[in-house]
């Protein structure tokens, strides 16, 4: 076990920036770098202690913690709680363990995957632990969730290749890693289900056996996700030359077994018949012009009291604009596809009735500031607000369980892809 000594804790005073929208305010200045993070555990509102908690990259991809008190209404300074191995991949993500404890996870890219520990329940003060998780070997873009008994699920990917020659470069399946006692222990989903991979189209004639997970959702007793393929597509094995399809299924934490969007059972694993079959929401051709195209980040939810889920992505054309995409699946009918608009790249999202959705999204081409649209699933969108914000931002994460003033993580862009530059300012809205 390696220990970690982190800073002593700053305050920072709650000083809303001057904008359009009082509630923007800036906790980090010129800290974040680039990241390559999912919308999924960027934070979380602990009730109990009256805090709201954070995760962020910073130079050379270090991860970093914050935490808000709401009664004195003050953000603390930054503590850095691991090192990010100097690669955008290794971005943190955070979740409450039931016991109190913060868990920030982040994987090495292609290699391992590490959790950073709090020292005390309900505060990020004190001397982090910093352990490897042996069952998650070959990690990368760590997504974790905790399910409503308190389990906790980290679901990662595995470049194949770096572990068995046999296996070309872009063979790139899914698995996971469970725990049952706050993240002190974990079994890999080999050891709990016998499948290798839990999801793995191997071996397709269009070589697309990478999964890029845009994102996954707890909904009651179920996990939703939404994926896309990578690969090298004609040219042969070549790692994220092209996009292509979209993809939906649920997970169950109680039996480990995956189901379609109309309750198919497809067993412990997905192979690529599986979700060509039954889990393809819509079919995209692949695009030499301008090949990554739908784009990485997708979003899942549902509507209906869980009965009609929904996808929201992106797909790109020839002239590199963007154009949002929608498809609900209703019961009896089947998925339903209407493209929203051009002109937004889209970060996350959250319920805003039982009806609709809040998505919030940045302008495209990149420009300052937020936009929110209104989205009943399977219709047309309607833009909300816009959000005023001092430079581009690069992330939008809605913090679990949020309350006021701390509803959206916002991280800035920084000036350069490369991580050695961390000039990106980290906000928080309300």
């Amino acid at each position: 076990m390696n220990r970690r000594t982190v800073l002593g804790l700053g305050l920072v005073p709650f000083v809303p920036l001057p904008s359009s929208r009082p509630a923007l305010t800036t906790v980090a200045a010129a800290s974040a770098a680039r990241t390559d993070r999912r919308p999924v555990a960027g934070g979380v509102h602990d009730p109990r202690a009256g805090k709201t908690f954070i995760s962020w990259g910073g130079f050379q991809e270090d991860n970093y913690v914050q935490e808000y008190d709401h009664l004195l209404a003050v953000w603390s300074a930054p503590v850095r709680v691991a090192g990010g191995d100097n690669d955008s991949h290794n971005y943190p993500t955070l979740i409450q363990a039931d016991d109190g404890h913060l868990l920030v996870f982040r994987g090495l890219h292609n290699r391992e995957l590490w959790v950073a520990r709090s020292p005390a329940p309900h505060s990020i003060a004190g001397t982090w632990t910093d352990t490897i998780i042996p069952a998650g070997l070959g990690a990368t873009y760590p997504m974790p969730v905790k399910t409503s008994t308190g389990d906790i699920f980290v679901f990662i990917r595995e470049t194949a290749g770096d572990f068995d020659p046999a296996f070309p470069t872009d063979t790139r399946p899914m698995k996971y890693v469970r725990s049952t006692d706050d993240g002190l222990s974990w079994q890999s989903s080999t050891a709990l289900t016998g499948d290798r991979w839990c999801i793995a189209p191997l071996n397709r004639a269009d070589n697309m056996n990478e999964i890029y997970l845009g994102q996954i959702r707890v909904e009651g007793d179920r996990i939703a996700m939404v994926w896309t393929l990578a690969g090298g597509g004609p040219e042969g094995h070549l790692h994220d030359r092209y996009h292509r399809n979209v993809y939906y299924a649920t997970f169950s934490p109680d039996d480990l077994r995956f189901r379609s969007a109309a309750g198919r059972d497809l067993g412990t694993s997905v192979d690529d018949a599986d979700q060509e079959r039954y889990l393809k929401v819509a079919a995209t051709e692949l695009q030499p012009v301008n090949p990554r195209s739908p784009d990485y980040i997708s979003l899942v939810g549902s509507t209906l009291g869980g009965r009609a889920p929904f996808v929201v992505w992106m797909q790109l054309d020839a002239q590199a604009r963007v154009h949002t995409h929608s498809a609900v699946h209703l019961p009896g009918v089947g998925w339903r596809a209407t493209e929203l608009g051009t002109g937004a790249r889209v970060r996350d999202m959250e319920p805003a009735d039982d009806f609709s959705w809040r998505v919030h999204a940045t302008p495209d081409p990149a420009a300052t500031g937020v936009d929110t649209y209104r989205l009943v699933p399977g219709l047309p969108w309607r833009r909300e607000s816009t959000l005023a914000t001092p430079q581009p931002i690069q992330r939008i994460e809605v913090i679990a369980g949020h309350r006021r003033p701390a509803r959206l993580l916002l991280t800035g862009a920084s000036s350069a892809r490369e991580v050695t530059v961390a000039d990106g300012d980290v906000y928080v809205a309300g």
